[in-house]
C-alpha cells in the first residue's frame, strides 16, 4: 500500500498594514490583507515563496492548486514557507468593496480604482509585516502572473525567481474588450450581471475544442422553466448557468468590477517605456514564463512575447492542454514540473 501523504497544515490570518497611496494619488487609509501560510519561516527569513491567485481566487492556494503544496510536494513545506494573500480589492478577507470605508459603511462601488501595481505594493507591505526582505520565488497564473511580473519590476531586489503562467506583459484590445463587457453587465444588474460576466469569462477560460467535445449541441432534460414554450436547453447552457451560480454565491460584484478594471489596465510599459524590452529591463531575478497551448484569452504568442522581452536567461515553456486558459490550474502535473524547474534554477 502507498503511504498516505502527510496532512497539510496551514494558517489563515489577516494583517493590518496601515495606509497605502494608490497610483491615482488617492490614499487608502487602512489596508488589511487576509493570507494563508504553509510551512515555517526560517530564522533567517530566507525560504519564503509568494503565490498569487487569479481574478476570482482567494488565499487558500491548496484548494485551487491541489497537490502542489505540502511535505514532499513541489512547494515542499518541509523546506519552504509558502504565503498566499487575498488580493487587495478582493472579497475574501482583504480590504475591498465589502470592507468599511471612511464613513463606516462598506465601500461598495465607491471603492477607489486600483491597479495591479497597487495590489503588489500592498503585498510588499505584507512581506515587511512578515519580516521577509526577499522572496525566493513569486509565482502565479493569469492575474496572479501579472502580479508576479509587477513584483519583479517594482521591487527587483526583493525577488530571486518569478514564475509567470498564462499571463502577458500587457492587456491588449481583445482582453480589454472582454473585461469591458463583463463590467457593463454587472453595472446593469449587479447580481444577474455577475452571473453573465462569469459566463462570458468562462468562455475565454476554456478552449472551443474542449467545449465542443464535452457538450456539442446536445440538449439537456431539466426542471428549468422554459422562457418560451418549446425552448431548447442545451448542456452548454446548463454548464454556464452552473458556473454563474457558483460565482454569484461566493463573490462580490463590486470586487469583480474592481479587479477586472485592474486587469484591463495591466501594462508594464505604462510610465516606463513603450519599448517592451526597455520596460522590462529592470526586472530582477530569474524568470520562467509558461503559456497554455490552447489559451484563447492570453494566447501563446502573447505570452511568448513577454518571455522574449524579459532579460536574458528567461525560460519559456508551454503547458500542453486542450482546457484553454485554465490549463495552468487543470494540468497539475505539468505545473508541478515547472515549479520544480523554477525552484531549482
Amino acid at each position: 500500500m502507498t503511504a498516505a501523504a502527510p496532512p497539510l497544515v496551514h494558517r489563515t490570518t489577516t494583517a493590518e498594514l496601515g495606509s497605502l497611496t494608490l497610483e491615482t494619488g488617492e490614499v487608502l487609509p487602512s489596508v488589511a490583507l487576509a493570507y494563508d501560510t504553509y510551512g515555517t519561516l526560517s530564522a533567517q527569513a530566507d525560504n519564503a515563496i509568494l503565490i498569487e491567485h487569479a481574478l476570482t481566487g482567494d488565499s487558500h492556494a491548496h484548494e485551487w492548486w491541489p497537490g502542489l503544496i505540502g511535505p514532499g510536494r513541489p512547494l515542499d513545506t518541509d523546506r519552504w514557507f509558502v504565503v498566499c494573500a487575498n488580493v487587495l480589492g478582493g472579497c475574501s478577507g482583504s480590504t475591498g468593496p465589502l470592507t468599511p470605508g471612511p464613513d463606516g459603511e462598506p465601500w461598495g462601488s465607491a471603492f477607489p480604482r486600483i491597479t495591479i501595481r497597487d495590489t503588489v505594493r500592498a503585498e510588499l507591505l505584507l512581506a515587511d509585516h512578515l519580516g521577509i526582505d526577499r522572496w525566493q520565488a513569486v509565482m502565479g497564473g493569469s492575474m496572479g502572473g501579472a502580479r508576479a511580473l509587477e513584483t519583479a519590476l517594482l521591487a527587483p531586489e526583493r525577488v530571486a525567481r518569478t514564475g509567470i503562467f498564462a499571463a502577458p506583459a500587457y492587456s491588449d484590445a481583445d482582453q480589454i474588450a472582454w473585461g469591458h463587457i463583463q463590467v457593463e453587465a454587472i453595472r446593469t444588474d449587479p447580481v444577474r450581471g455577475l452571473g453573465i460576466a462569469r459566463q462570458i469569462a468562462h468562455l475565454t477560460y476554456r478552449a472551443d475544442a474542449e467545449l465542443n467535445h464535452r457538450f456539442g449541441a446536445r440538449q439537456q432534460a431539466t426542471d428549468r422553466p422554459a422562457e418560451e414554450p418549446g425552448d431548447r436547453y442545451y448542456t452548454i447552457q446548463s454548464y454556464l448557468d452552473h458556473q454563474a451560480g457558483k460565482l454569484v454565491s461566493r463573490f462580490d460584484p463590486d470586487s469583480y468590477v474592481t479587479l477586472s478594471r485592474a486587469l484591463m489596465d495591466h501594462d508594464v510599459r505604462r510610465g516606463r517605456s513603450q519599448d517592451l524590452r526597455r520596460a522590462l529591463a529592470g526586472a530582477g531575478g530569474r524568470f520562467l514564463v509558461a503559456a497554455v497551448s490552447s489559451d484563447r484569452l492570453y494566447t501563446p504568442a502573447q505570452v511568448r512575447l513577454l518571455a522574449d522581452s524579459l532579460p536574458a536567461g528567461t525560460s519559456f515553456r508551454t503547458i500542453t492542454s486542450w482546457a484553454g486558459h485554465d490549463g495552468f490550474l487543470t494540468e497539475s502535473g505539468q505545473v508541478a514540473a515547472l515549479i520544480g524547474e523554477l525552484l531549482a534554477s
